[in-house]
């Protein structure tokens, strides 16, 4: 028992170590004993096991503090690699990365409907072996799969419970994967993974919470809190799109009446615009086009769904007060009609003066923010001590 405690805490200490080289590189093994309380033996003994890992690599020598320079450390980026998924409702997306989630891969498969469990399963295999085929040397230095899946997830099991653009229940992702590929795998919300993505590599500082919304296909949310996920009770915590806004509106996927995606998402806009144009064929993507270009009914289109956002956003800041949030999605590539007024219904109905003034923004990482959140499932296991 003790000489398995002992392990365990060597763990805890080399991703307390890890972590710091992460976030602070080019850093000295004194400071890092300096800033995390631990030993100089503790730290200078798990240095050099990480560095015979290929985790970590020195570099030149640091400024001298009154004796010899020391030698400074940082991450071994290039040394390992992290394969990210987005899977659906549409496509399969799949990316190889680096450590600092650097893509140099990518491939993609398109899902049709519909679909049952083993046809999925095998698109998403041969999507990932045709994104790690190309590179045979590296195969041995995956250290693992995230998986990005929209719909419900029993992120322990790793099986996709309720897939609803799909159709899909029961998926069990994790077991065929890791059966397949021989590595781990972790499986977890698309929008949720999104929100992991955006506190690893968002750029947003120091933040106690944050919420982040991805608006496309369907609505999603994933909040953190002191950096980690928040999945509630039944892992369903960030099914905002669910959230009624109409007791007599549209019917959902789901099957309830109103939700918010019933009238936020791409193909809801389009559904709303093709009403208005005596039911022409026309996409999200043509309503925000025909927008730039001058319609004003487009133009109005878009607000009215940038005031819908902004009243579900009101709901969630009473619920959570989240310190900022972030909007993600195809939706918003709309920016410019939408955020405004989001901003200015937030304004408008939020309770208190500081909770009129919660920051949102819309992703730096752009259309890859799910993949590169899928990439920080596997990240957070080799670098996070909690």
């Amino acid at each position: 028992m003790r000489q398995g405690t002992f392990q365990w805490m060597k763990s805890v200490n080399k991703s307390i170590i890890l972590n710091k080289i992460r976030t602070d590189a080019p850093i000295s093994r004194a400071q890092i004993a300096k800033e995390t309380k631990l030993t100089p033996p503790t730290v200078s003994s798990n240095v050099k096991e990480l560095i015979e890992q290929g985790l970590v690599k020195e570099s030149k020598l640091g400024e001298s503090q009154g004796g010899r320079k020391p030698t400074m450390l940082l991450i071994n980026n290039q040394e390992f690699y992290v394969v990210g998924v987005d899977a659906g409702p549409e496509m399969i997306e799949c990316i190889l990365t680096d450590l600092s989630g650097k893509i140099l891969n990518r491939t993609l498969s398109k899902l049709t409907t519909p679909l049952t469990n083993n046809q999925f399963l095998i698109i998403l295999k041969d999507c990932i072996h045709n994104c790690i085929k190309d590179i045979p040397s590296t195969s041995k230095k995956i250290i693992g799969i995230g998986i990005a899946m929209h719909g419900v997830v029993d992120v322990e099991t790793g099986t996709s419970l309720f897939a609803p653009i799909l159709s899909l229940t029961n998926v069990p992702i994790k077991e065929e994967l890791e059966k397949e590929f021989e590595l781990e795998v972790k499986v977890e919300n698309d929008a949720r993974a999104m929100a992991l993505g955006e506190s690893w590599f968002g750029d947003h500082g120091e933040l106690t919470s944050m919420l982040v919304v991805n608006i496309g296909r369907g609505v999603g949310a994933g909040l953190i809190i002191d950096g980690d996920l928040y999945h509630g009770a039944q892992d369903i915590a960030g099914e905002v799109g669910h959230m009624t806004i109409d007791l007599n509106g549209e019917i959902c996927e789901c099957g309830n009446r109103g939700c918010l995606q019933t009238f936020t998402t791409g193909p809801a806009i389009a559904r709303r615009a093709m009403k208005s144009i005596s039911q022409e064929l026309i996409t999200a993507e043509e309503v925000y086009e025909l927008a730039i270009r001058g319609n004003e009914e487009f133009v109005t289109l878009l607000k009215e769904t940038g005031r819908v956002i902004g009243i579900g956003l009101t709901n969630l800041i009473h619920i959570i007060n989240p310190q900022k949030i972030v909007l993600g999605g195809g939706v918003t590539k709309a920016k410019e009609f939408i955020l405004p007024v989001i901003l200015k219904t937030i304004e408008e109905c939020a309770l208190t003066p500081r909770a009129k003034q919660t920051e949102v923004t819309i992703t730096k990482l752009g259309d890859d923010a799910t993949l590169i959140g899928a990439v920080s499932l596997l990240l957070v296991d080799v670098f996070d001590p909690n």
